[in-house]
């Protein structure tokens, strides 16, 4: 038992450090506002719920934000931020294919973690994340950002609705997808410890 529970912090710790080097890794798309970048590093996290339990999901979240606030433009916000959103997507993820460890039950999860995260943005992104960003860089900069890609946006709620929340959906999804790929071929790793 104990020797079950230091694999699962070791475990932990490894997909926490992965996580936190692919949160440096974000990189821009094109049609969205240039300080919204894709990262995988809900990947470990979302592999490390299903694998290890949602708790150690969040974990992973908890920690790869930790680490980044020190590197922090937003004033630590946009980390807090990351760390709900992420944190609601992988725990319900993992409640659901803890209860159902079936590929059915990883898809239903991913889903609902997915919709949830996504929604949730509309709150953290209006009460946490536009406040800082429009005291930092002033309300017309950051309007300004968005409308030179639709110019028929005037609002911060606009932008929220029209690029934030489908830009979680999407991150979400992008992520999803490539745990299906890989959680097939890592989980005999990550299960012994072993490379078969």
């Amino acid at each position: 038992m104990k020797r079950n529970h230091i694999r699962k912090v070791t475990v932990t710790a490894i997909f926490a450090a992965i996580s936190t080097v692919l949160m440096f890794l974000s990189f821009n798309v094109p049609f969205v506002p240039p300080y919204l970048k894709i990262d995988f590093s809900d990947l470990p996290a979302l592999l490390a719920s299903f694998s290890l339990g949602p708790l150690c999901g969040v974990a992973v979240s908890f920690v790869k934000n930790a680490i980044n606030v020190f590197f922090s433009t937003t004033g630590a916000i946009g980390e807090v931020s990351n760390f709900l959103i992420s944190s609601f997507f992988v725990f319900t993820a993992g409640v659901v294919y803890k209860k159902n460890k079936t590929k059915k039950g990883a898809l239903i999860g991913s889903c609902l973690g997915i919709f949830t995260s996504a929604f949730l943005s509309i709150f953290t992104n209006t009460f946490l994340v536009y406040p800082v960003y429009t005291s930092l860089y002033g309300l017309d900069a950051i309007v300004n950002m968005s409308k030179a890609i639709i110019p028929s946006i005037d609002s911060v709620f606009e932008i929220i609705l029209i690029f934030n929340t489908p830009f979680t959906f999407v991150k979400g999804t992008l992520n999803t997808i490539l745990a299906f790929l890989l959680y097939k071929k890592l989980s005999p790793i990550i299960q012994t410890g072993k490379i078969r």
